[in-house]
């Protein structure tokens, strides 16, 4: 008897984006609905906190409060501080470790793993072990955004600084197929776009920070109304953070997709979700939904080119589902 061959070990490397991540629950709805679970979860930054949540059966209940976050609810999470970073991070913390019972990386129904940064070498550091908000914090720490989180002696931030999409952490914990989903391609196209229409008066550090914090600062009544006097408005001090980072993470996206490319690519349309728009994530969900959905006919080829019995059972659960 021919032995059936074997369903690949799906590997699922969420990237790095700031409030673009609810893209990924998106996705991730796409592939439950076309039986196309991964076995793996990696993450970086946005990527580790909904991979995380995946990873640990918890995203029926992530999704409605995400969706719920209004502006006055994403402020209520911030402490300011000026020290490592304009947010210290604990009131978030905080509010995580109320409401989701954390028993280890290893505890987690699904194998996770998420990237962060070793800030004192520049080291790319893989988390697999201890407490999973622990590690989701550390590799969302955005460097002079959030204060840098302490671990073992050493001080990790955002992992965006050195894999932004990480393929490789998915292969190394034994994925044999890897979708990635690339928050980052488009990024730059945003931000062209957005200088060339950022117009208005001066602001305080303060309150700039806290006016600004979703990145654009474009849409605001008191950057309408000094359109008319052709004043070109500085960039707010988190603008120029969250914009700085971006940078970096589109050119390094680029070049580590290149070397370690993924099976498929999922590329969510989010020009126009800025940095810190976490209280719009009905659009960043629908643009993920919308990616994974076009994405599909090609992840279903892949498939069915190197593991021909396991793309006809997804399809079969596709119809299943429908």
């Amino acid at each position: 008897m021919n032995a059936t061959p074997a369903r690949p070990r799906i590997g699922l490397a969420l990237g790095s984006g700031a409030a673009r991540g609810w893209a990924h629950l998106g996705v991730l709805r796409v592939l439950q609905e076309a039986g196309l679970e991964p076995d793996i979860v990696c993450g970086t930054s946005i990527g580790a906190l909904v991979g995380a949540a995946y990873a640990a059966g918890e995203l029926d209940r992530l999704e409605p409060w995400v969706r719920g976050l209004g502006w006055q609810q994403v402020v209520g999470l911030i402490d300011l501080r000026f020290g490592g970073g304009l947010i210290e991070g604990d009131k978030l913390e905080a509010f995580f470790r109320s409401r989701f019972v954390d028993g280890g990386i290893e505890a987690l129904p699904k194998p996770f793993g998420c990237v962060a940064t070793d800030l004192a070498t520049g080291r790319e550091v893989w988390l697999r072990q201890g407490p999973v908000i622990d590690a989701v914090r550390a590799s969302i720490a955005i460097p002079g955004v959030f204060t840098p989180a302490r671990q073992d002696g050493r001080l990790l931030v955002d992992g965006g600084l050195v894999n932004p999409v990480p393929v490789s952490l998915a292969r190394a914990m034994g994925a044999e197929f890897v979708i990635a989903v690339d928050l980052n391609w488009d990024l730059m196209r945003r931000r062209q776009r957005v200088a060339s229409r950022a117009r208005g008066p001066r602001r305080g550090l303060l309150e700039g920070v806290l006016k600004r914090l979703r990145g654009s600062g474009v849409e605001d009544a008191a950057a309408q109304a000094a359109d008319g006097a052709n004043e070109v408005a500085p960039p707010s001090l988190l603008d120029v953070l969250t914009t700085s980072m971006a940078i970096v993470q589109w050119r390094i996206t680029q070049s580590r997709l290149a070397g370690e490319p993924a099976d498929v690519v999922i590329r969510p349309a989010l020009a126009d979700v800025a940095a810190m728009d976490f209280h719009r994530a009905a659009p960043a969900i629908a643009a993920g939904r919308r990616a994974a959905e076009q994405a599909l006919p090609v992840l279903r080829d892949a498939l069915a080119l190197l593991y021909p019995e396991a793309a006809e059972n997804a399809a079969g659960q596709t119809q299943r589902h429908g």
